[in-house]
């Protein structure tokens, strides 16, 4: 079963594959954020 590469070019692909994509960046900025950067500041003291 051949897959059509035609079948994945509507703009819905592409609004979900932003949003997956928004969604990994924005915890992996709360992730630096909320854990990294205490973990860091508290062991420099």
């Amino acid at each position: 079963m051949a897959v059509d590469r035609s079948e994945f070019e509507h703009p819905a692909w592409l609004a979900a594959a932003g949003t997956g994509i928004g969604y990994v960046l924005i915890l992996a900025v709360l992730t630096l954020a909320m854990f990294i950067v205490p973990w860091l500041v508290f062991a420099a003291l």
